[in-house]
C-alpha cells in the first residue's frame, strides 16, 4: 500500500451514469489487475474504494459509476484536483492458473478491472474470451477498447438490445472451450457464474463495505472454507472452492 497525491488529468463520460477518470501518479504499489484504490474526498468521513481499470507507471484508469454523493462528487471533480489516494490495495487476480482458454466475465461496472487484465494476458501471449453483460445497449461501454486489444468479446444484454439476449451466463456457455474464468460484477452475477458446470475453476472479485480498506478495522471480514478472511486485504478475489455464498447474501 502506498499514500501519494495523484492528479485528476481527465474525465471523459461514457454512459449517463458510468465514467473514465485518468489520473498521474506514482502507481508502484499497485501489483497485478484486480486491485483497487481508496480516494480521500473533501468533507467524507470514508475513502471511495475504486477498482482499477488498467495502469501504467505514470498514470491510473478509473471507470466510476455513480451511485451516491460520493461517487458524484468524484466525477465532477474538475481536471487538476489533487487526489489523496491509497493505491495497490487487495490480492488482484492471479493469471499464473488461467490456464490456456480462460474467460473473463464482467457485469456493469464490474467490467472495469478486466480490461487492464485483457491487457496483461494478451501481452503474455494468452488470449482471453471476454464476456460482458448489461442491462440495456445504452448501459454498454468499453466494447471498442476490448475489441481494439484483439480479445474475443461477446455480449449480453437483458432486454436483448445487443448481443445476446440475457445474462453473461450464456455468453459462457456458448464458449465451451472455455473451463476458467475470472469474474467481476454484481452478485447475482457471481453467484450464477459459479455455478456453471463447464468451468473447472476461477477467481470472483466480491465487493463489500470498507473501513479502512487495507485490513486493520476487520469490518469486511467474511467466513470462507478456508478461514475468515478479509475482503480489502485477503480479497477481493476470492477462488472457488473457497466461496461460501451465505456470506454475501
Amino acid at each position: 500500500m502506498k499514500k501519494s497525491l495523484f492528479t485528476l488529468e481527465r474525465i471523459r463520460p461514457l454512459t449517463a451514469d458510468t465514467y473514465e477518470l485518468l489520473l498521474s501518479g506514482d502507481t508502484s504499489a499497485i501489483t497485478a489487475p484486480g486491485q483497487f484504490v481508496n480516494i480521500e474526498l473533501p468533507g467524507k468521513f470514508l475513502r471511495r474504494p475504486i477498482s482499477i481499470c488498467d495502469w501504467s507507471s505514470a498514470d491510473l484508469t478509473l471507470l466510476v459509476k455513480v451511485v451516491g454523493g460520493g461517487t458524484q462528487e468524484l466525477v465532477d471533480l474538475a481536471p487538476g484536483t489533487k487526489l489523496d489516494v491509497l493505491s495497490g490495495l487487495g490480492n488482484g487476480f492471479d493469471r499464473s492458473l488461467a490456464g490456456a482458454h480462460p474467460i473473463l466475465a464482467g457485469g456493469g461496472i464490474g467490467v472495469a478491472p478486466l480490461y487492464g487484465l485483457a491487457r496483461r494476458m494478451l501481452q503474455a501471449g494468452t488470449v482471453p474470451t471476454v464476456a460482458l453483460g448489461f442491462r440495456m445497449a445504452a448501459d454498454a461501454f468499453y466494447l471498442e477498447e476490448f475489441e481494439a486489444l484483439g480479445c474475443r468479446l461477446s455480449v449480453a444484454t437483458e432486454d436483448g438490445s445487443l448481443g445476446t439476449r440475457g445474462f453473461v451466463t450464456s455468453c459462457i456457455q456458448a464458449a465451451p472451450a472455455c473451463d476458467y474464468v475470472l469474474a467481476c460484477g454484481p452478485l447475482p452475477m457471481l453467484k450464477a457464474v459459479h455455478g456453471l458446470p463447464q468451468l473447472r475453476d476461477g477467481q470472483f472479485s466480491f465487493e463489500a463495505r470498507m473501513g479502512c480498506g487495507f485490513g486493520a478495522c476487520m469490518g469486511c471480514t467474511v467466513p470462507t472454507k478456508n478461514g475468515y478472511k478479509r475482503v480489502c486485504k485477503d480479497g477481493p478475489i476470492l477462488y472457488k472452492e473457497e466461496i461460501i455464498w451465505d456470506t454475501f447474501s
